[in-house]
């Protein structure tokens, strides 16, 4: 059907347009897509077989839906993705403020401009990018917001009585008839406005300062709720729960790896950032590894989460910490340090919420131990771990490491702004590192085997058998032991 020549209600009608309903729509479309074995919801990852099933389930039964889940867990942008699943044009009756379907009008002016017109009835056409409406619920939300009132400027110029229903302004539901209607944070939307979308959702009429208007609305209501704010700041009334047809449960990342697709698809990262810093994999894999110990962390509130942004804006600094460092010293091209995960401790303190200790202990410093708690997660993926209380006699993998520090007075210091050919220079002077990571890790890139080496140092500190100590211009290795007895 070609939109470009139907521009008369007469023509719809002649070329054969059957009106439906936006659940039908989404229904039928998600239909065709299964069949032809298409993505539903694309850039959506780690959802394939638990989020995406339910949601496409609710949406073949015409549901309602409710998107329960901690802050970062997609569920906006799945309400957005459902407008891939609607028609790409749908015709209105121009003029219409509620989108009206010409073969089926609900509003008195679209009823009354056919009535007039008939099939001379001018109609426009309706893309689905426009067919998406969105409402934050916030505690100054009002009933005349999102479903109308009476507006008594139009009553003065139109020379109507407040008993006319033609001066009604409609609010931001009615306006959407025919489209997706978001409202996030379902629970912080205030007990009387909640009660005010109970006939919307079942019984199709609306009431505005008395008048019972019976529009039968045409809308795929999206709600978005975090179970936290059930107990802090409101709740969904029992009655609008029973009126949503679907409540899905959303949930973070279970694995490394698509936590990674996830970061590396939404970190905005310049094309110059991507020429002049090199990331090593275990880098991305140790971003990742940080928020997942952030979200079983004692210092972190668990009911509040861990927002998947937390890892998309660390990535944002870390490689604006390299890329920093590199212009400093000089540097053309540089490769990610671990010492540049310093860098990401402004990402992680404004993104967690810390429970009483956390905040005895202070932001920074939860953060600063993230970052070791996640190389100590890793560290027995690449190399033999390291155990606690071992015989005397017993070999250990890592005694030349810890002796080569042991011999060493003042300990090793990495500053940060060190330019790369120094810092490759006291990495390659521990031996010990080189005849490790033969054994161990004999594929690694000499690229990433600097990273990994420094890797290596702060794991020891992790499982104690070095120290390391943070200064304003870098960090410090010793062996405690060695410098103890050099003490005495």
């Amino acid at each position: 059907m070609k939109i470009e020549s139907i521009k008369t209600l007469g023509d719809l009608k002649a070329a054969g347009y059957k009106c439906k309903s936006i659940k039908e729509e989404l229904r039928d479309n998600l239909i065709l897509k299964i069949k032809n074995n298409e993505t539903t919801f694309n850039g959506v990852h780690g959802y394939e077989n638990t989020v995406i099933p339910e949601l496409e389930r609710a949406i073949l039964s015409r549901h309602n839906i409710n998107l329960l889940g901690l802050r970062g867990q997609a569920k906006t942008r799945l309400a957005r993705l459902m407008l891939n699943l609607l028609d790409e044009y749908i015709p209105c009756v121009k003029g219409s403020e509620i989108n009206d379907d010409p073969l089926n009008p609900i509003s008195r002016y679209a009823i009354e401009v056919i009535k007039k017109e008939g099939d001379y009835t001018e109609i426009s056409w309706l893309h689905r990018s426009e067919r998406f409406a969105e409402k934050l619920a916030t505690p100054d939300v009002t009933v005349a917001d999102i479903i109308g009132d009476v507006d008594p400027i139009k009553a003065a110029n139109l020379k109507l009585s407040y008993a006319d229903d033609r001066v009604i302004h409609y609010g931001m539901i009615p306006r959407a008839n025919r489209c997706i209607f978001v409202i996030n944070e379902l629970p912080d939307l205030q007990a009387r406005i909640q009660v005010a979308l109970f006939n919307i959702l079942q019984e199709g009429d609306i009431q505005i300062r008395g008048f019972k208007l019976r529009l039968p609305l045409d809308i795929q209501f999206v709600f978005t709720a975090n179970p936290e704010d059930y107990t802090n700041r409101g709740s969904i009334v029992t009655p609008l729960k029973d009126r949503i047809g679907s409540q899905i449960l959303t949930h973070y990342p279970k694995d490394i790896e698509t936590a990674r697709l996830i970061t590396e698809q939404e970190a905005k990262v310049v094309e110059g950032q991507n020429n002049a810093v090199i990331v090593p994999d275990l880098a991305r894999d140790l971003l990742e590894q940080i928020v997942f110990e952030a979200r079983e962390s004692e210092y972190v509130d668990a009911k509040s989460g861990v927002s998947a942004r937390l890892s998309i804006t660390a990535l944002e600094n870390l490689l604006s910490t390299a890329e920093r460092r590199a212009l400093i010293a000089g540097d053309g091209q540089t490769t990610i340090r671990l010492s540049d995960f310093v860098g990401i401790i402004p990402a992680i303190t404004g993104k967690v919420e810390l429970v009483y200790e956390g905040e005895q202990e202070g932001a920074a410093v939860v953060a600063y131990n993230l970052i070791g708690e996640g190389v100590k997660s890793l560290f027995p993926e690449f190399f033999p771990a390291i155990e606690k209380l071992k015989r005397q006699d017993d070999d250990s993998p890592y005694d030349d490491i810890v002796s080569w520090f042991f011999n060493l007075k003042d300990g090793l210091e990495l500053l940060d702004d060190l330019r790369d050919k120094e810092y490759k220079a006291l990495l390659n002077s521990i031996s010990p590192l080189d005849d490790l990571l033969g054994e161990y890790q004999p594929n690694l890139s000499k690229q990433d085997s600097y990273f990994v080496k420094e890797f290596v140092l702060w794991a020891l500190v992790e499982f104690k058998q070095l120290s390391k100590k943070r200064f304003t211009e870098g960090i410090q290795f010793k062996d405690p032991y060695g410098s103890f007895i050099n003490g005495i």
